[in-house]
């Protein structure tokens, strides 16, 4: 068995959560024993017998790949659909149906919509996903998996500290991440806050908003750009009173996962992500203003010495040993 991992963007322009959760995949499944690469386009003599998409492929892509007898299993992240009201939702579904019907297929196999009937497998992060991928796009549902990301072994291995007075936020530096709305909140409350991460491009207006923002509120917010060492940010997880992740949309946030793994309370967006996965064992806060945001800040602040951590999260190796069970079952289905 054999297993070729293909993705549309390429690391260097767009860094992130997907990146990683790409590599620890692949990382996790060759130390359980499978066989698995990263698929060269330009390489015609490369061979494989299942392509794991992080993605969206058209259904050309589909169709080629079943044509040299390879299967397919697709995983896309759902966060901008998955934040969006059922209103929504519904007038998005109500418009893919009639634009199949009177639309030239030729646009719409554009929009790939059909990639999740003709995939053999589905991947979904949480289950809230694997809903919308049945519901939205009509993947059968015996297709659809849901397996969530893991954290390495650091996190959960890190030795406990005590507890600071700051809150931390890891996130990209992005409208999404709401990193200057957290920032005008926790000095509007007066919570200290810690910012990890790095913005796509220095020259981004939203990052230049951001450090504006932070060098104003030093006194609450302190800013530190990104921390590749592991073992650095298991550490300031452990030491941190709280995490703070307030992003507009989501799937299953690695860096909330890391944090849980290291005990640490847990502060989230209001969205059905994070309640499918948490549940109680979080604290949430609706996706508004910096007002309504220190009000809740404050109240978290306040109440996360006595929070009960939330559970344990996997780690990578059983989210490979629940991959490797979906490839050889579709593998075992040739004929």
């Amino acid at each position: 068995m054999k297993i070729l991992f293909d993705h549309h963007t390429p690391f260097r322009l767009a860094h992130g959560g997907l990146q990683i959760q790409i590599e620890q995949t692949l990382h996790a499944l060759g130390a359980i024993g499978v066989d698995a690469e990263r698929l060269r386009w330009w390489d015609e003599s490369q061979t494989g017998d299942l392509i794991h998409f992080f993605g969206r492929p058209d259904a050309s892509y589909i169709h080629f790949a079943h044509g040299k007898g390879m299967r397919v299993v697709m995983q896309e992240l759902l966060a901008g659909l998955g934040a969006r009201s059922a209103l929504t939702r519904f007038a998005q579904k109500l418009f893919m149906t009639t634009a199949k019907a009177v639309l030239p297929s030729p646009f719409t196999a554009r929009m790939a919509w059909d990639s999740y009937r003709l995939a053999d497998a589905c991947i979904a992060l949480t289950p809230w996903e694997g809903y919308l991928m049945g519901k939205m796009f009509d993947a059968p549902p015996e297709r659809v998996h849901v397996v969530p990301n893991g954290v390495e072994p650091v996190f959960p291995a890190s030795a406990p500290r005590e507890r600071d007075r700051w809150l931390v936020c890891t996130a990209t530096i992005t409208p999404l991440k709401r990193v200057v709305e957290l920032a005008e909140a926790a000095a509007l409350a007066k919570v200290p806050v810690r910012i990890i991460g790095k913005p796509y491009a220095e020259s981004d207006p939203y990052a230049q908003s951001f450090f504006k923002t932070a060098h104003r509120h030093g006194e609450f917010v302190r800013y530190e750009g990104p921390i590749t060492d592991r073992t650095q940010l298991a550490s300031i997880y452990r030491a941190a009173r709280g995490f703070v992740l307030l992003s507009t949309m989501e799937t299953l946030s690695l860096s909330a996962l890391e944090a849980a793994a290291c005990e640490c309370p847990l502060l989230l967006s209001d969205l059905p992500w994070a309640r499918s996965v948490f549940k109680r064992d979080a604290t949430y806060c609706p996706v508004a203003d910096a007002t309504r945001i220190a009000t809740v800040l404050r109240q978290f602040y306040d109440a996360a010495p006595s929070l009960k951590p939330p559970p344990k999260p996997c780690a990578w190796t059983d989210v490979a040993l629940q991959l490797k069970r979906i490839y050889e079952s579709l593998l075992s289905q040739r004929t």
